[in-house]
C-alpha cells in the first residue's frame, strides 16, 4: 500500500520536507533537496517477518574468493589504518560474518553484532577502534538513529567503514539501477549524503572505492 502523495513526507535522516523523485511498480521514492538521501515510501516497506525471509536466503560463504574479494574492497584500505589487536565492532554481519572473519585473520579483535542474527545488546554498549557497516545503511529505516548507533560506538581517532552503492541523480538511471529491486533496501545515498553525514557526526570522509567509504573520527 501507497501512502497518500498529497502527504508531505519529511526525510529521516535531515528533516527537511521531501518530494517525488520517481516510481516503479512496487513502491514510490522520494528524494530529500537538503541531504540527497532517496527514501522508498514507508508504506512500502516490507514487515519484519517479510524482511527476515529475504536475509534468511543470503548465502555468505567464507570459502567464497568472489565474496571474500568483494569484501576486501573495504577491508584492504582500512587494515593499513589498523594495527593487531585492535578491537572493532562488524555491524549487520548478517548470518555469515565473512568479514568479521577476515579482520580477526589480520589480528584484530572483532565482535558481531546484527539485530536479526547476532542482537547482543552488550556489542553496543562498548567503544571501539573500528566499526564495519557493509551493505547495511541501505537497510535503515529510521537512518538517522542507525547513523547515530554508529558514530557512537567509534572512539575519538577510530574508523568507520562503511560499503554501500550510491544512488544515481537521474530518475531514468534509478529506475534501470538493480540495486532498487531489493525490497529490504529503503534508503539510498548519495555522496553528497554521506558529506552531510561526516558533517553531522564529526567524521572525515574518504572514498576509497566506488562504493566503499572511510570515515574518521575527529578527536
Amino acid at each position: 500500500m501507497r501512502s497518500d502523495s498529497s502527504v508531505a513526507i519529511v526525510c529521516p535522516l535531515c528533516g527537511a520536507e521531501t518530494h517525488a523523485f520517481c516510481e516503479d511498480r512496487a513502491r514510490r521514492y522520494l528524494e530529500c533537496p537538503h541531504c540527497a538521501l532517496v527514501l522508498a515510501d514507508p508504506a512500502s516497506h516490507l514487515s519484519p517477518v517479510e524482511e527476515r525471509a529475504i536475509y534468511d536466503l543470503h548465502r555468505n560463504d567464507p570459502a567464497d574468493a568472489r565474496y571474500r574479494a568483494f569484501l576486501s574492497r573495504l577491508a584492504d584500505p582500512l587494515l593499513t589504518r589498523l594495527v593487531p589487536g585492535m578491537r572493532g565492532l562488524d555491524f549487520g554481519c548478517g548470518p555469515g560474518p565473512v568479514l568479521s572473519m577476515m579482520l580477526r585473520e589480520a589480528g584484530m579483535a572483532m565482535t558481531d553484532y546484527d539485530p536479526f542474527y547476532a542482537p547482543d545488546p552488550q556489542a553496543l554498549r562498548r567503544d571501539y577502534d573500528f566499526v564495519t557497516c557493509t551493505e547495511v545503511v541501505e537497510h535503515f529505516r529510521d537512518p538517522l538513529a542507525g547513523w547515530a548507533r554508529l558514530a557512537a560506538r567509534v572512539r575519538p581517532g577510530g574508523w568507520l567503514g562503511v560499503m554501500t552503492q550510491l544512488a544515481p541523480d537521474a530518475p531514468a538511471n534509478f529506475l534501470r539501477w538493480r540495486y532498487r529491486d531489493d525490497r529490504t533496501h529503503v534508503s539510498f545515498h548519495r555522496l553528497a549524503t554521506l558529506r552531510w553525514l561526516a558533517a553531522r557526526f564529526g567524521f572525515a570522509l574518504e572514498q576509497v572505492e566506488s562504493q566503499a567509504f572511510l570515515l574518521q573520527r575527529r578527536g
